[in-house]
């Protein structure tokens, strides 16, 4: 709600809930064991970045940083017990985290995320022959089904990097230095054989894992039904400093937890700006 749907002046309602943007609501730890948890970071600005982790229907831990360095993502899953799968963006340090917080949990690259990365890359309209075919691929990523579906794409793959190969090695040179001719194209070839490498596209395929549960391929649970919200209060309420969104984003994240505490227990427990 806004300040003028409270039934009071805004001048009022200020001055009655200011008390409570001195507190900070810190995640709580979570020690039950999860199938599969869904982790991304929500930036403000370019300030800091807010690291959310939710399971299919609660949030069960959030940490602000800098960046999304490794540092930060160790922080956010050492309060957090490690699931079975972690679905996941590809976000910078996010892995070298996993190997130390969470060695034994098994990730899921969201193929969406693959699929964008290489539409960045190619446009959705590429104008190459090489463009339109991996842009095609990526976008097949998305209706794979099954392994056996899962072997012909990675067959795909293979064969469109060997038909290219001697065309993505073509070189120009700019301003007097040698670069490859085609380097967007190559960037999109990478991404993808990394990925394939890693073994992180189809894990929602893996019969041992589905056993516990389906796997989802996407992150889509914390892209709209946690990070959309957020970003609707940040929308709603523009006027606010960077650490009242910081504190708003907290706020929401600790009422959408499993167990919320009741108003008397987070006023006693949760740490104040002067803490």
């Amino acid at each position: 709600k806004t300040q003028s749907e409270m039934g009071v002046s805004a001048r009022t309602f200020r001055r009655c809930t200011s008390e409570f943007w001195d507190i900070w609501p810190i995640a709580p730890v979570c020690d039950e064991v999860h199938h599969v948890v869904h982790v991304d970071g929500i930036w403000l600005g370019r300030a800091a970045v807010v690291l959310i982790a939710c399971t299919k229907d609660y949030v069960i831990g959030w940490h602000l940083a800098r960046s999304e360095n490794s540092q930060a993502w160790v922080a956010l899953m050492a309060r957090i017990a490690p699931p079975d799968v972690v679905v996941c963006d590809g976000g910078s340090g996010f892995e070298k985290a996993r190997r130390v917080a969470w060695p034994n949990t098994r990730v899921q690259r969201c193929v969406f995320h693959a699929f964008d990365q290489v539409k960045r890359c190619t446009t959705t309209r590429p104008k190459l022959q090489a463009g339109v075919e991996i842009y095609g691929i990526a976008k097949d990523l998305m209706c794979v089904a099954d392994l056996n579906g899962a072997a012909t794409w990675l067959a795909e793959l293979s064969s469109w990097c060997t038909r290219w190969d001697s065309f993505l090695k073509e070189k120009t040179i700019v301003d007097g230095v040698v670069r490859f001719k085609h380097e967007r194209l190559r960037k999109a070839r990478r991404g993808l054989e990394k990925l394939a490498r890693q073994g992180t596209l189809f894990t929602y395929l893996d019969e041992s894992l589905v056993a516990g549960g389906p796997v989802p391929a996407t992150n889509n649970r914390i892209e709209g039904g946690v990070n959309r919200q957020l970003r609707i209060i940040l929308n709603e309420h523009r006027g606010m400093n960077i650490e009242r969104r910081i504190k708003a984003l907290f706020w929401w994240c600790l009422t959408h937890v499993e167990c919320p505490l009741c108003a008397a227990d987070i006023i006693r427990d949760m740490p104040t700006d002067a803490q």
